[in-house]
């Protein structure tokens, strides 16, 4: 149902603006729900950063991603989920954990729906299979890309990069300052 939502809708508008802290907290509260203390977490740099998008859309791509984190990763193992702002403006969300890693034969593949690396691991964590593809469409419409780098035995990170345009920080609140008030204020 995501999926068909995502491909019907026009593209999410570049003049509402997400906290990404909001996004963060929300995503953060599911997985240590999900993770029930078997995982080290960490979540970083959000701060007062801000995408532009539809904010349900953005929090079901990251929440795929984390998930995904904590069902392949071993008890025990860590995820860490980070934002960097990039040099030229754009803004990186990356997903890493320590689990078994997806060797490089299926890495072009992992966004096509349905597709499993390996059919009994799959059973054993649940999921529909089309995780990553929601993902993709999310990133996609939002005028960004999926990055995934991967090594048998040293786990995953799955980067979503998005373009300058649609990354800001919190802009400073302005506050209209009454001359004659401040001068009272002050001379009280």
């Amino acid at each position: 149902l995501m999926l068909a939502q995502l491909e019907g809708s026009p593209l999410p508008s570049a003049e509402r603006w997400v906290p990404l802290g909001r996004l963060f907290h929300q995503v953060e509260a599911d997985a240590l729900a999900l993770s029930a203390g078997r995982h080290a977490m960490k979540f970083e740099g959000a701060g007062s950063s801000q995408l532009a998008g539809v904010e349900a859309e953005l929090l079901s791509g990251i929440n795929n991603l984390v998930q995904n984190a904590i069902r392949y990763t071993p008890a025990g193992g860590r995820i860490e989920v980070a934002w960097h702002l990039l040099a030229d403006g754009a803004g990186q969300l990356s997903v890493s954990d320590t689990g078994p890693g997806i060797a490089r034969e299926h890495l072009s593949r992992l966004t096509e729906r349905f597709y499993r690396v390996d059919g009994s691991r799959s059973r054993d964590t649940g999921g529909t299979g089309l995780g990553l593809s929601i993902v993709k469409h999310v990133i996609q419409r939002h005028g960004g890309e999926l990055q995934i780098d991967s090594e048998i035995g040293k786990g995953s990170t799955f980067r979503l990069v998005f373009p300058a345009a649609r990354t800001r920080l919190t802009p400073p609140l302005l506050l209209e300052v009454n001359p004659a008030a401040l001068v009272q204020t002050v001379h009280s």
